[in-house]
């Protein structure tokens, strides 16, 4: 079983594709988060995993993020789009906006993230994480579907599972993010270490604690988050049923050449 497109996703995600077929998948780094779905969108071999599971029992700090890309460069995976519940420190980025990341800074501790942790060496540039090219396509989408979206976005991830303090959402905002989210390291850099395109689409859900008490703007919950995501899960699946057949079948961004220089 092959594909060539990656997805990770979560709640109201499970059904994208068409007749799926769903295969067990076991990597030297564990089970992915998921059985994982093989499919097709517009003619393109598409693989989907639930990130957090398919009952969404995995909190953020414990996704098997290595197992998640290893299972999809088994597969021949190439690129990986992602969904993502993000909040805001901006008050112009909306809940219900779209945000195409294209930075972001890893606040994360703990996590298992790099796949070259014995016998090799490696330092990975991170200096453009994410594909340019899959993000303006992705913004191309989006205008067509009038969606309204940010084409760029500095994102920082934190461990979870608990919300930031106001504090710490005060001090995030300070150093120039939009958006803040649990999920998006190490899955951004270990698609690098495989050298996949990978794509980050935020769907903003809420404003963060640091916007407390502006314009009535309550601190975020979890309550929140999930019904402003299950509100926009239809135009999360228009996105990435038009992005797909706007992806050329050749690569020609630098992702392919993510290792070259970097092992020692």
């Amino acid at each position: 079983m092959e594909a060539e497109i990656g997805i990770i996703g979560g709640s109201g995600l499970y059904s994208l594709l068409e007749n799926p077929s769903e295969t067990e998948i076991t990597t030297k780094y564990g089970k992915p988060s998921s059985p994982v779905s093989v499919g097709e969108i517009e003619g393109r071999k598409v693989a989907f995993i639930a990130r957090h599971g398919k009952k969404h029992t995995i909190p953020p700090h414990k996704v098997p993020y290595r197992a998640n890309i290893e299972a999809f460069a088994q597969l021949g995976v190439t690129r990986v789009i992602t969904t993502n519940a993000v909040g805001s420190f901006v008050k112009a980025y909306r809940p219900g906006d779209f945000v195409f990341m294209d930075q972001f800074v890893n606040m994360t501790h703990g996590r298992e993230d790099t796949f070259y942790d014995k016998d090799e060496v490696v330092h990975i540039s991170t200096a453009h994480p994410y594909c340019d090219a899959l993000r303006k396509h992705a913004i191309d989408v989006a205008k067509k579907q009038n969606i309204p979206f940010h084409g760029t976005g500095t994102i920082v991830v934190v461990n979870g599972p608990r919300f930031s303090t106001k504090a710490e959402s005060m001090l995030f905002r300070t150093m120039g993010a939009q958006v803040i989210n649990m999920t998006q390291y190490p899955e951004v850099v270990l698609a690098r270490e495989r050298e996949m395109c990978y794509s980050g689409i935020g769907m903003v859900t809420d404003y963060d604690a640091g916007l407390e008490g502006e314009n009535g703007i309550a601190p975020v919950s979890h309550a929140e988050v999930a019904m402003t995501f299950a509100n926009n899960v239809e135009k999360v699946k228009k996105l990435i049923y038009g992005l797909i057949p706007e992806v050329p079948r050749e690569r020609t961004c630098a992702c392919k050449e993510a290792l070259k220089g970097a092992k020692i």
